[in-house]
């Protein structure tokens, strides 16, 4: 399963089901994509191998389980010397996978270098990351918080 070209109609069904009750049976999702069990197990295999699907998690709702707080952090690298040995950017990459509070981390184009999702129990804990984690790390040099008021949408469904 090499690119999209290789996923099919009744793929796209199935992942779509999956998406929306990752839990449901291969009777049960059988019967929603119209084919035999055997068939759905089949192609699900065949996902799962090529890699169309990753994993099953369970989707938590942060409020519920005491981290009410969302902010999107835009983070600018320091552009060091040479001198120094590590590059700035893999040390923060490599920082990044360490600290629980960033959920999602992406390189961006533009003014700014990564875009960090954080999810904390309050302001009091957002506060204690930035000053005593992010901004004392040593390649970063500037970052600027957006804080989520409210969520318009939210999904982890991709539109297959």
């Amino acid at each position: 399963m090499g690119n999209e070209s290789d996923i099919d109609n009744i793929d796209r069904r199935i992942l779509r089901a999956l998406q929306q009750d990752g839990r449901m049976t291969f009777d049960q999702l059988a019967e929603q994509v119209q084919l035999s069990p055997s068939a759905a197990l089949r192609r699900v295999r065949k996902l799962e191998e090529g890699g169309a699907i990753d994993g099953y998690v369970a989707v938590l709702d942060p409020a519920r389980v005491g981290l009410g707080l969302t902010a999107y952090l835009n983070v600018r690298i320091a552009r060091q010397p040479d001198s120094q040995r590590r590059d700035p950017m893999e040390s923060f990459r490599a920082a990044v996978q360490t600290w629980p509070e960033v959920v999602e981390c992406a390189a961006l184009s533009g003014e700014m270098d990564y875009l960090l999702r954080v999810v904390v129990a309050d302001m009091q804990h957002y506060s204690r990351f930035v000053l005593e984690t992010l901004l004392k790390h040593p390649s970063v040099q500037d970052c600027r918080t957006s804080f989520v008021l409210d969520w318009v949408k939210r999904t982890t469904a991709l539109p297959v």
